[in-house]
């Protein structure tokens, strides 16, 4: 497959144009304190928010699906992994709790935030579904999207977004550099 052009670089020009930023982070290894502390900047900085921040919500090795989406404009929570028990081979994500999410998230939206951030590039994602309707709709409304990026799926990430991709690491100060250009 091959990739479509990306800016390597998060210092993007001053413009009305939306922003594709994938925080790209190793595979398990989910960039919960990147996302906490782009959400603390943003509030900081007086932005408004819509989408979802993942939260682990038992942090036992052999429970590693359990996790819920909180909604960054409401702070409800919804759980997206279906429960199959402690020792479950593996995860089962829960389409309807997922949809619901995605309803959440697509009212938000209505009301015009800086940044939408979004949880993850994953498999759902990677097959055209999932949360891709919301990074559209940001588009089209001229909102920039983060997004959490597994390194495994970097280069659909790419494929997808294009010209106007850009990663960031999850350092602080490319997140902070990141929103100063946006």
């Amino acid at each position: 497959m091959s990739t479509v052009p990306y800016a390597k670089n998060p210092e993007v020009p001053r413009s009305r144009a939306p922003v594709l930023a994938a925080l790209v982070y190793p595979e398990d290894k989910y960039p919960a304190q990147a996302f906490d502390a782009l959400v603390e900047s943003c509030r900081r900085r007086g932005m408004s928010l819509a989408g979802v921040l993942q939260h682990l919500t038992d942090a036992a090795p052999n429970r590693r699906c359990d996790i819920v989406l909180e909604d960054l404009a409401t702070g409800h929570r919804t759980a997206i992994f279906e429960d199959r028990g402690a020792n479950a081979a593996g995860c089962r994500l829960d389409e309807a709790a997922l949809a619901e999410a995605s309803a959440r998230i697509e009212a938000s939206l209505e009301g015009a935030p800086d940044l939408l951030v979004l949880n993850k590039f994953g498999k759902a994602e990677c097959g055209g579904g999932g949360l891709l309707d919301l990074v559209a709709s940001a588009m089209d409304r001229e909102i920039s999207v983060v997004i959490g990026v597994p390194r495994s799926n970097l280069e659909l990430w790419r494929s997808f977004a294009g010209a106007l991709g850009i990663e960031l690491s999850g350092a602080r100060s490319e997140i902070e550099g990141f929103l100063e250009n946006l």
